[in-house]
């Protein structure tokens, strides 16, 4: 039993607090959801428990803590869920004002800015005390929350950018193996768009050979994921802390990029691609895993999904990690800290639940597994996870990738060359790392 206890009456009091405070918040911008809380034990220690989850993750999260809540007395987490648009600035909020949650979802990409001012607590140590060994979890992932070899976070999964499929549109154009179900696609940039303009040739006119937005990120994704299978690719940064992606290897890249959307291979002015995906109006889709728990409900998507086809010199993929992370807190006490861990270790370790949202699990015994190999798509790109290329570690690498957003939409509109939006996006980016 562990030490720290919180008293019944207390424990009820602070968990009606938090419900209240958060469901006026909710009201008035919809923007948090606390789970409900049932009786609770009298003997727990209580975790406040942060994530930014939509959609189905959330209900995927939620069904998890509430199976952890059931299995043990010892601890009890109450989730607080709340938009990404503000998540971190309301995490960084709460722990410069010692409000802070005891455990709280942190993205990989976000977590320079929380390592480097000291915002997170490093786990080593303690995740040693509670039997989780790291040294269990898929190289790739764990390294993703290493810093000066120690861990500040347990990643939870990878949710890599993965290449959807309507099985019978291929089928229709002759790109579908059959024996396998997985595309048919020759080798480099001419076998991929090949394989687009056999689609296009073969299924009506109002299906898109391969649907991805005009604006958001989703281009950079995918430039992100090509730029980093060729040799010599995937510089962001130089020594220097200069921009160094004006290159050739991601000129090339690019221009790949660009040419599918001046063919309409990829047609114009597609807001929702998920949706075009999802109603059978599109060939192709590359998107993140987080898709699949959605697309499988589809009772007249005949789906299919790989890991992003391999057009260069080896497999790469933008990805990203669910980690959970301890913030620092002025009162974070030693029982705390450990359950905290022993949360966490509890998440991994019931990766093959979380997988069901879509995501590949970072412990690697859960992706060996029988359970989750039975979950249908996930093992046909649970590879990917061995080749996720992380964005670099920077304090300011999303305002970075919103420049990029905003040069890369303007080169789809026909308003600038592939060239002219990687000079200016090298001057945007320079510029902003004086500010």
């Amino acid at each position: 039993m562990l030490g720290y206890r919180v008293s019944y009456a207390r424990r009820c009091l602070l968990v009606l607090a938090i419900g209240i405070l958060f469901s006026a918040l909710s009201g008035c911008s919809n923007e948090s959801e606390v789970q409900p809380v049932p009786q609770i034990r009298k003997e727990a220690v209580l975790l406040e428990y942060w994530t930014p989850f939509s959609g189905g993750d959330n209900q995927f999260m939620t069904e998890m803590v509430e199976q952890f809540n059931k299995e043990q007395d010892d601890i009890y987490v109450v989730q607080t869920n709340s938009r990404l648009d503000d998540y971190y600035s309301r995490l960084r909020t709460a722990i410069l004002s010692s409000n802070a949650p005891d455990i709280a979802i942190i993205h990989t990409t976000s977590m320079p800015q929380f390592v480097q001012n000291g915002y997170i607590e490093t786990v080593t140590d303690i995740a040693e005390q509670v039997g989780l060994d790291l040294s269990q979890l898929n190289s790739n992932i764990r390294e993703s929350t290493e810093y000066n070899e120690q861990s500040y976070a347990v990643p939870l999964d990878t949710h890599a950018l993965v290449m959807y499929y309507n099985k019978q549109h291929l089928r229709e154009a002759g790109v579908l193996d059959e024996a396998t179900g997985r595309p048919l696609i020759e080798p480099g940039e001419e076998g991929f768009q090949k394989f687009l303009e056999k689609i296009r040739e073969a299924v009506p006119s109002d299906v898109a050979p391969m649907a991805m937005p005009s604006t958001r990120i989703d281009s950079v994704w995918l430039w992100w994921s090509l730029y980093n299978q060729m040799n010599d690719g995937g510089s962001f940064y130089n020594e220097q802390g200069k921009a160094s992606f004006n290159n050739p290897q991601a000129l090339r890249a690019l221009t790949f990029i660009n040419g599918l959307y001046e063919q309409e291979l990829i047609p114009p002015n597609i807001n929702d691609s998920f949706k075009a995906f999802y109603d059978g109006n599109a060939a192709v889709l590359f998107l993140g895993m987080w898709g699949t728990g959605a697309f499988e409900k589809s009772t007249e998507l005949d789906l299919g999904v790989v890991t992003v086809p391999v057009l260069y010199d080896r497999p790469a993929q933008w990805g990203d990690s669910h980690s959970l992370a301890i913030p620092k807190k002025h009162n974070m006490t030693d029982e705390k800290r450990k359950a905290a861990m022993i949360f966490s270790k509890w998440m991994v370790e019931h990766g093959e639940q979380w997988a069901k949202a879509g995501h590949v699990p970072s412990m690697t015994q859960v992706v060996e597994s029988e359970t989750f190999n039975q979950l249908k798509y996930r093992s046909d790109y649970a590879a990917a996870a061995d080749y996720v290329v992380y964005w670099p570690r920077h304090q300011k690498q999303w305002s970075m990738i919103e420049i990029l957003i905003k040069e890369f939409e303007k080169m789809i509109y026909g308003k600038q060359t592939p060239e002219q939006a990687l000079q200016q996006a090298e001057q945007l980016v320079n510029a902003a790392m004086e500010e």
